[in-house]
């Protein structure tokens, strides 16, 4: 209960009231009882100074200022400060500004306490490169609230972002990995208002797709030029690292490891418009197929719509595919039973034993004497694991009566003559043999199209 005691008028006013360290002062004013009042202990050298407020011995406030409102409060050539203290008009002190002196005060006053700390504005990398890999435009930075000179500073030598392309920046210090330097081609080449992660206005293709997909056989490197379709008739200024391509028949795209993409269909026949070697044409075509991200005839129709059937080599690898040929030593031995006197085989043709089950896909298979030709690389043999599963697939072959001859593709390359002299005996002896093999060829068509066709738009 606050102590009332009568003053002078009269009226009760409140008695000790407490001052601004907390601490109960007394009631300056005199009033009845039994006796003068005690004043509570204190420091000798905390004196009440003009004011109220206890301070330190010799630390005054520099002149008197305006006294307070009789009701106490701050009157109007008078405001009161964070911190409590009242400040004649024009004198306030600046944010963070810390009065020198042996009593300093002990932070920022509440105005100017931020709370959580946290980055300014600007700071932060913007949400669209969490979404791109860490990476970022100058129009999404600059949309996102980091000034221009932010930018140029961060990016300097040694600084914490780094410009991998004109305008596309990435945000960390470390070296870009295959997907983000894939995707910072697709950001330099899309619209500057488009999403780019969407591929309506920019999509990687060619061999930097390939790669992404995991086809070996495409040869891409870190510091070669990364094809990117655009709309045409856009045009854009190609760079050491990006090859804008224009095209009027925008594909489907996909979303390949957070990077958009054309589907592997298209992205090949983009590769095989751009390549002169003919044996690296016939390999990453075939590694496409070989893989299952498309099908032969899928490519073949890919290839007529982009007019590339009227180049040999790409006719060749078409013709080559279709016929069920899956990889590169496969076509090299393809041109050499083509030049030989020996039956054409069935290529990659599906074997199943009389019950129905599947029993092997031997890489030519010649379905009347029941002779087979595997090829096998040292590339997918070097394993126990793998070379055991050849081992076992041939042993179920030849437990069906299946005739079996095993090469490498340096044999075919090399030693070509040796290869078909073992098949030549093997057909010759399976002609003769009284129990034929017990397997039948399924699922299989063996298609025979002329180059001439091939090449017909």
């Amino acid at each position: 209960m606050p102590d009332l005691r009568p003053g002078p008028d009269g009226r009760s006013a409140p008695g000790p009231r407490p001052g601004p360290d907390g601490r109960c002062e007394p009631d300056p004013r005199p009033g009845p009882g039994p006796g003068p009042r005690s004043e509570p202990q204190s420091n000798p050298a905390d004196r009440p100074g003009p004011d109220g407020r206890r301070e330190p011995d010799g630390h005054r406030e520099l002149g008197p200022g305006p006294r307070s409102s009789p009701d106490g409060r701050p009157g109007p050539d008078e405001r009161r400060e964070p911190d409590g203290r009242r400040e004649p008009d024009g004198h306030r002190e600046p944010e963070g500004w810390r009065e020198p002196g042996p009593g300093p005060r002990s932070g920022p006053s509440p105005r100017s306490r931020p709370g959580p700390r946290c980055e300014p504005q600007g700071q932060r990398p913007p949400r669209a490169a969490r979404r791109q890999l860490n990476l970022a435009t100058r129009h999404q930075l600059t949309a996102a609230g980091v000034p221009s000179g932010t930018i140029t500073s961060r990016s300097r030598p040694g600084g914490p972002w780094q410009r991998l392309l004109p305008r596309v920046y990435l945000l960390q210090t470390g070296p870009p990995d295959q997907r983000q330097r894939a995707l910072s081609a697709v950001l330099y080449a899309a619209e500057l208002t488009a999403d780019p992660l969407t591929g309506d206005t920019a999509a990687l293709t060619g061999a930097a797709t390939l790669a992404l997909l995991g086809i070996r056989e495409a040869p891409y490197a870190p510091g070669s030029p990364v094809d990117v379709l655009i709309r045409s008739p856009r045009r854009l200024a190609a760079t050491a690292h990006v090859r804008p391509l224009p095209t009027s028949r925008w594909p489907r795209t996909i979303t390949v490891s957070g990077v958009p993409s054309t589907r592997p269909v298209r992205a090949a026949a983009d590769f095989a418009a751009r390549t002169e070697d003919p044996d690296r044409v016939r390999s990453v075509l075939a590694g496409v197929v070989q893989a299952g991200w498309c099908h032969p005839r899928d490519l073949h129709a890919e290839l007529r719509a982009s007019r590339l059937l009227t180049r040999p080599a790409v006719a060749a690898a078409a013709a080559e595919l279709l016929a069920g040929v899956r990889s590169i030593a496969e076509a090299r031995a393809r041109d050499t039973l083509t030049a030989s006197d020996l039956p054409t085989p069935l290529w990659n043709a599906r074997l199943h034993t009389p019950d129905g089950a599947f029993l092997a896909s031997p890489d030519a298979y010649w379905p009347d004497e029941g002779v087979a030709l595997e090829i096998d690389s040292a590339e997918y043999h070097y394993t126990r694991d793998s070379w055991h599963a050849t081992l076992r697939r041939r042993l179920r072959l030849e437990a069906h009566g299946v005739l079996v001859v095993s090469a490498t593709p340096s044999m075919i390359r090399d030693t070509p003559t040796e290869v078909l002299a073992a098949l030549r005996t093997l057909l010759t002896l399976a002609s003769t043999r009284p129990t034929p093999p017990t397997t039948t060829a399924r699922g299989h068509q063996q298609l025979l199209l002329p180059l001439q066709l091939l090449g017909g738009n």
